[in-house]
């Protein structure tokens, strides 16, 4: 059984054995572990994962196709595939879970925010990513490269990038690099309890990048807040830590 690759889900898929070797051995396996993989496609990582023994699997697919053919490919997998688009998912299981994939490059950022959404489930994430997307999301303060990715998942994960993958790796060919980043949940060190207070905080800032934090917020902290020494600057400078302290001093004290 064949399948057809789908330009409008941007789907490239991995078909380097050694590189996908690879990938596999980044997730932090344990026996009785929960693992979520994202976007199986035509099962290049996924044959792997099945080959595990002592471990919950699950997959999420939008592509009945590939449903289909993975079903047909690989026995083992039969109902352990989730037909649903990941970014209206509810979460796939009770207790911790891990999560790898080869995410679409069109949805990666998305799927990081749904990957917060659950923050509080996911022990880790190992994530194929295009990678000026990847350096950015593990890029630190005082560089153009960071941004709202940067900040929400380095305040919630241990952000590493882990290696290049190379274009050729991929059929099709992708026009850009790729990377593979691994994600280790910190356990909510800085003890945010609105997350979504908190993301929009880092939205509003990094919408308007070039401007101080002072005109950035305007309209989303109250007056008093934007006298604050760290309202001179611009997001980009502020390090997690202090996002985080103008969340606690000034939005959580606040009525939206």
């Amino acid at each position: 059984m064949q399948y057809t690759l789908k330009k409008s889900l941007g789907q490239h898929f991995l078909h380097d054995e050694n590189m996908c070797r690879k990938v596999v051995e980044q997730v932090n396996r344990k026996d009785g572990m929960q693992l979520l993989e994202i976007g199986p496609g035509g099962g290049a990582i996924t044959k792997y994962l099945l080959d595990w023994g002592n471990v919950h699997y699950k997959a999420i697919e939008i592509d009945k196709e590939k449903i289909d053919f993975l079903n047909k490919t690989y026995p083992s997998i039969q109902d352990k595939i989730i037909h649903q688009d990941i970014l209206k998912a509810t979460i796939p299981f009770e207790g911790k879970f891990s999560v790898i994939g080869n995410f679409p490059y069109n949805i990666s950022s998305p799927i990081m925010f749904k990957v917060l959404e659950w923050e509080n489930s996911v022990d880790e994430v190992i994530g194929m990513f295009q990678k000026e997307v990847g350096v950015r999301i593990a890029s630190g303060p005082g560089s153009k490269l960071y941004g709202i990715l940067s900040v929400l998942t380095q305040a919630f994960f241990k952000v590493d990038y882990l290696f290049d993958v190379h274009e050729n790796c991929f059929t099709p060919p992708p026009k850009v690099k790729s990377g593979v980043l691994r994600f280790t949940n910190t356990g909510n060190p800085f003890q945010i309890e609105d997350k979504k207070k908190f993301i929009q905080l880092v939205k509003a800032a990094f919408n308007q990048r070039r401007k101080t934090l002072r005109n950035a917020l305007r309209g989303t902290l109250m007056p008093d807040a934007l006298q604050h020494e760290l309202m001179s600057q611009r997001a980009e400078q502020l390090s997690v830590s202090e996002f985080v302290l103008l969340h606690k001093t000034f939005q959580c004290a606040e009525k939206f």
